[in-house]
């Protein structure tokens, strides 16, 4: 898996703190360029020239990723090969060779006589692709670092994705059972936990029973690399059942399967009691139990037969592990979690299902840092992001504070151990990765809005009850953050990107807004200068920004997307601008001033809730009417829930609830219909009657901001502001109860459970809370 590492020398002068070279990305969109308007947007209408294209080709981009590690990126995903597999044309299978022998028994199965069985399947060479393989049709098992990703039919063809995992690398591609003779026909498949699903099939053995079936065949796997299989008789007469499993491997990384360049798959042999192989790249061995009667390595194959009463059962189980590897030891499991399992009750019926759901992928995308144990940090995602991604891990830690603060703790102190320490202009970066922003602007700098959100989880953590002493230990980390924050901005007054040339953005200026007045917070607690500097800043920020950002025009105005080095506006109204709205707790339960006024904040919140911007499904990442518009588009138009999330939290704080109300009902209806499993985007077609949401083939499903949204959507009703330090904690709820009653019990104020209810009539009340803590005005 991607853990983290300290940063090497090289990463003191270059702008993305270890990115490699960008490279052209795939996005295509006939948007004018960064730094041009639309002749119907106001603001300059003369074209700029965005790193090396020319005034009329619209900007395309360049994108970098770090190194991979075990995990893709569907934004930056690898580049297909176009060139057919060696030794064969596009389309050409490779079979197996003929058996060394007719038979291999696994070691101390006695002599069987032949089972009766089709010619052993021929093992497919996976072809390359070009197309990244879909995630929206198929069912992801995760308990990181093992991945079981399924499609509906349950069977494993070794196609796609399809297969168990460990630590990115598929550690088997084919499970295919036959049960005499015949496939089982798939009839049903659901998640029934975040790490398992379930696969149901029937299968005929009588030729004269008519359309009834004889078998019902159960499996169930486990993202730990375990499928058990269950046989259940149905028929009236007794059954003689032979089985067959056909396994194989190909021991590809993600990446590869990414680009769709796996190799064949490797040979196996007989091994204890299953099968083995062996490769370049690892080993691979699937052991069950019962023992096989029989295992024919050169086909792959492992044989039972059984004989089956009237409503007899029978069951295998294989366990599927790299050669000399335990069992996968899920971080998110028992005590070991640092997520409380928080509980949801009410009204709407959907609340506790959401609740639920989202706490158990949050822990099933927990990882451990394997030199520091105890420190824990969230994946991004799966299948594409399953290693640490600093702005995701501290944006979703951030969401999930309620859930308690070990896991914020631990995820700083891992990105500390990251941090750029030596001198240069990035002393004291956190290193992230750059990120696709749309047809509009370049690639942003993840390790700027990462850097930004340390201080402001830092600060956040500690009126939540982060420990003092783990306060103390990781302020000098925060600090070198806000050194770093204000050397960069100098004398200036904008956080720029850090490449040349590159726009000041909007986002940014949010970001580094709220970090500056949290820092300053932060710092005055514990003694520590800089704190006047950083809001003396901020006030110069705030009055610049409500000068330079905003485009007034007939319907209002709106936030400009970015500022172009020559001073232009980019106008395109996108889903970043939420952030504007989301300024950062403070003591006594009140929030950090924004960097827009009152009068432009309702403009924004009325811009946000219209339908422009509201899909009726969540807020969509580029509005409707801009060009560029995608329904499908990563930053040009998907519907993003980590920023509807920041939207609902931000407008309903700011008291704007029918704006917040309705991307949140729109978000629970979606949650619906991805059975209450949020994918990280999907598109932002318009909701009307009798629709559902599209899902985006490429999204991660779970991913970490998304199921983290779902904690901040629902806690966000209760308005739960919390200053541990004061002993104190305030309540300010949603009034006009969108969802009805809503209960909330075992979150986590100062260590200690936190159950609110908030009644139909908006009026929250603290059923159960930690000794001395009082409630604020």
């Amino acid at each position: 898996m991607h853990q983290p590492t300290p940063p090497s020398a090289a990463d003191d002068d270059r702008p993305d703190s270890g990115d490699p070279e960008p490279r052209p990305s795939r996005a295509t969109n006939s948007a004018p360029p960064y730094g041009s308007t639309s002749p119907s947007q106001p603001g300059s209408t003369s074209p700029s020239q965005p790193y090396g294209s020319s005034p009329s080709q619209p900007y395309r981009g360049t994108s970098s990723s770090p190194p991979y590690t075990g995990t893709a990126d569907p934004e930056h995903p690898p580049q297909p090969s176009r060139r057919p597999a060696e030794g064969r044309t596009p389309g050409q299978i490779r079979r197996p060779p003929p058996p060394a022998s007719p038979r291999q028994s696994s070691p101390g199965s006695p002599p069987r006589s032949p089972l009766p069985h089709p010619p052993p399947p021929s093992r497919p060479v996976p072809r390359r692709s070009l197309e990244l393989p879909p995630t929206h049709t198929t069912l992801i098992c995760v308990a990181l670092p093992g991945l079981a990703v399924s499609t509906e039919q349950g069977q494993l063809n070794g196609r796609g994705l399809e297969g168990f995992y460990r630590a990115g690398r598929r550690v088997l591609s084919r499970c295919q059972v036959r049960v005499a003779g015949r496939e089982p026909l798939a009839v049903q498949a659901r998640m029934t936990a975040a790490d398992r699903a379930r696969f149901v099939g029937t299968v005929r053995v009588s030729p004269d029973c008519g359309p009834d079936p004889d078998l019902v065949v159960e499996r169930t796997r486990h993202a730990d690399g375990t499928e058990r299989i269950t046989l259940r008789s149905v028929s009236r007469r007794p059954l003689r059942v032979p089985v067959e499993v056909a396994l194989g491997t190909d021991m590809a990384d993600l990446g590869a399967i990414a680009a769709g360049s796996t190799g064949p798959e490797l040979p196996a042999s007989v091994h204890d009691s299953g099968l083995r192989w062996s490769g370049a790249t690892g080993n691979s061995a699937v052991t069950a139990d019962p023992p096989p009667a029989d295992a024919l390595a050169s086909a792959g194959l492992l044989r039972w037969e059984f004989e089956l009463p009237p409503g007899g059962t029978v069951s295998m189980e294989l366990r599927v592990r790299p050669d000399g590897a335990g069992p996968v030891r899920a971080v998110g499991h028992g005590a070991t979690s640092p997520l409380a399992t928080a509980r949801a009750s009410g009204d709407d019926p959907r609340v506790p299902v959401l609740l639920r759901t989202s706490i158990e992928d949050l822990q099933a995308l927990l990882l451990r840092d394997p030199a520091h144990p105890s420190d824990t940090h969230l994946a991004a995602g799966a299948p594409w992001r399953c290693g640490l991604a600093p702005a995701e891990s501290l944006t979703a830690a951030r969401m999930t504070l309620p859930l308690g603060t070990r896991l914020a703790a631990g995820t700083l102190r891992i990105l500390a151990r990251t941090q750029l320490q030596r001198a240069g202009a990035q002393l004291g970066m956190v290193p992230g990765p750059r990120r696709d922003a749309g047809a509009h602007l370049p690639p942003s700098c993840t390790g700027t809005e990462a850097t930004l959100l340390f201080p402001v989880l830092l600060a956040e953590a500690r009126r939540w009850g982060l420990p003092e002493q783990e306060t103390r230990e990781l302020l000098p980390a925060a600090e070198r953050c806000l050194t770093w924050l204000r050397t960069t901005v100098g004398d200036g007054t904008y956080l720029r990107d850090p490449h040349p040339g590159g726009p000041v953005r909007c986002e940014t200026q949010a970001h580094a807004h709220r970090a500056a007045l949290l820092g300053a917070d932060l710092l005055d607690a514990y003694g520590r200068p800089g704190g006047a500097e950083l809001r003396q800043w901020a006030q110069e920020l705030r009055t610049a920004f409500r000068a330079d950002f905003w485009i007034g025009d007939l319907g209002g105005g709106r936030p400009a997307a970015a500022r172009a080095p020559d001073g232009r506006l980019v106008p395109h109204l996108g889903a970043t601008t939420a952030h504007l709205l989301d300024t950062g707790l403070l003591g006594g339960g009140e929030y950090a001033p924004g960097l827009l006024d009152k009068v432009r904040a309702e403009q924004l919140a009325r811009l946000l809730g219209g339908p422009t911007m509201d899909s009726g499904w969540g807020l969509r990442g580029l509005g409707v009417k801009e060009p560029g518009y995608s329904p499908f588009s990563h930053r040009g138009g998907a519907v993003r829930v980590a920023e509807t999330a920041i939207a609902v939290a931000g407008l309903a704080a700011a008291a704007y609830e029918k704006e917040a109300t309705s991307l949140l009902r729109g978000v629970l209806a979606a949650a619906e219909a991805f059975g209450h499993r949020l994918p990280e985007m999907y598109a932002g077609e318009q909701r009307t009657d009798g629709s559902a949401p599209l899902p985006h083939p490429a999204a991660c499903r779970p991913a970490a901001t998304a199921a983290a949204a779902g904690v901040l959507l629902l806690t966000t009703l209760a308005g739960i502001r919390p200053d541990a330090p004061a002993r104190t904690v305030t309540l300010r709820p949603v009034r006009s109860a969108p969802l009805g009653e809503i209960g909330l019990t075992g979150l986590r104020i100062a260590g200690a459970p936190f159950s609110v209810r908030v009644g139909r009539l908006g009026v929250a009340m603290v059923e159960e809370a930690a000794d001395g803590l009082q409630l604020g005005a």
